[in-house]
């Protein structure tokens, strides 16, 4: 791909229309990274991601005991669940110790009932980690959506209230990453 001349940046549409996943790893994926690697502890015992096991996987180590993986369909490989986060009543309160929902929210418009799910579902004690863009190009055509469109952005304050409806206010940790410089390179569709 070469280096990039900030001419380059003189468009009306994305140097990629893959978030940069075809030129290398994204911008978001980056930040998205060093958030779990910060909490890789607590990916542990029995976890669930949504899509598919990436995170689990290179997060979580012998750690897990049991992955699972929710998705919409079975099409996708290592998905063990099929269903909706929204409508989730098949899978039992208290069964894990970790979810893993990176860049889930925005794309699921009844985002209070997939929270609820995530609060019943997870253990005393169990842990949420999520992320979610606050500055996005919209997410369009992209098969493996599905049903969830893009719906949501999420600033600090506005991600705060709605988990605090649900989880203990104690225990929210809310934070933002990135710059001007990383907003730009994401909506362009540039890489790391």
């Amino acid at each position: 791909m070469g280096a990039l001349d900030l001419g380059d940046l003189r468009r009306v549409t994305p140097i990629s229309k893959e978030f940069g996943l075809d030129r290398g790893l994204p911008i978001d994926r980056y930040y998205i990274e060093r958030f779990l690697e910060k909490h890789r502890a607590d990916i542990q015992g029995r976890v669930l991601e949504i899509g598919a096991p990436r995170y689990t996987l290179k997060f979580g180590g012998q750690r897990v005991t049991t992955s699972e993986v929710l998705d919409l369909s079975l099409r996708k490989p290592g998905v063990t669940m099929v269903g909706d986060l929204t409508q989730a009543d098949h899978i039992p309160p208290d069964s894990f110790d970790c979810l893993i929902l990176t860049q889930t929210l925005q794309l699921i418009y009844d985002v209070r009932a997939a929270l609820h799910t995530s609060y019943r579902i997870l253990k005393p004690g169990g842990i949420l980690l999520a992320s979610f863009p606050g500055i996005s190009r919209v997410a369009r055509a992209f098969p493996y959506l599905e049903r969830w469109e893009d719906y949501w952005r999420f600033t600090i304050r506005s991600a705060q209230r709605i988990f605090a409806e649900l989880f203990p206010q104690a225990n929210i940790e809310v934070q933002a990453h990135g710059n001007v410089l990383a907003a730009t390179g994401f909506l362009y569709g540039l890489a790391v």
